[in-house]
């Protein structure tokens, strides 16, 4: 399996790109910014796109939706609960003094315990919400992808719109943490950590 990861945009989103080494078919998870930066890196790895997944709506992660469906044609994916944050990325970035494209609709809507297949890699999806009411992450061989659920040493903000900080914890200690202790967490904005690393000294699962 390839994982590239680029930070993207002014608040250094992460984006993922994740191919299949024998069908070089791929995914794009949270395309926030800089589509021509992912472009690039997709053209250079040899990589074809599926889909382009998003984690949730924010418009810091789904900002460059637009540009890659129009190069590559892929599916944007996304739960049901988030979709309408699509119509609005202009005005939730003029809002921190910033500029995004609004997204095209979703070509489907994803849920818990869907398989998203390219290639020989599987994506499975798990509803977490608590950064906002459909966030999703996925997971497959020992990696999870969980956008702004949980980062290194932190959680996802609850005080958005639809955000609930109680919700957050539920689904990382009901749908994360039965993932396994060495299970890699590839998170939305800083460095990778793992799900094992977060039970033990995140400060915020330690209190809740």
């Amino acid at each position: 399996m390839i994982i590239i990861e680029l930070a993207v945009g002014p608040i250094m989103a992460n984006c993922f790109i994740v191919g299949c080494e024998r069908t070089r078919a791929a995914a794009v998870i949270d395309p926030g910014d800089e589509a021509d930066k992912i472009l690039m890196s997709l053209a250079k790895s040899k990589l074809t796109v599926k889909y382009i997944l998003n984690t949730h709506g924010h418009f810091d992660h789904v900002g460059a939706n637009r540009r890659i469906k129009e190069v590559t044609g892929a599916d944007i994916l996304i739960h049901r609960l988030d979709a309408p944050l699509l119509e609005s990325l202009s005005e939730a970035a003029a809002a921190f003094g910033l500029s995004a494209e609004n997204s095209p609709a979703p070509d489907k809507y994803i849920d818990e315990g869907d398989r998203i297949v390219f290639g020989d890699i599987c994506l499975n999806v798990l509803h977490t919400p608590g950064h906002s009411p459909g966030g999703v992450s996925f997971h497959t061989d020992g990696v999870v992808f969980v956008g702004d659920t949980l980062f290194a040493g932190s959680i996802g903000r609850t005080d958005f719109p639809g955000g609930d900080f109680h919700t957050l914890i539920s689904s990382i200690r009901t749908k994360l943490f039965p993932l396994g202790d060495e299970t890699m967490v590839c998170t939305g904005h800083g460095p990778r950590t793992t799900i094992g690393l977060e039970k033990r000294s995140n400060p915020f699962l330690q209190m809740a």
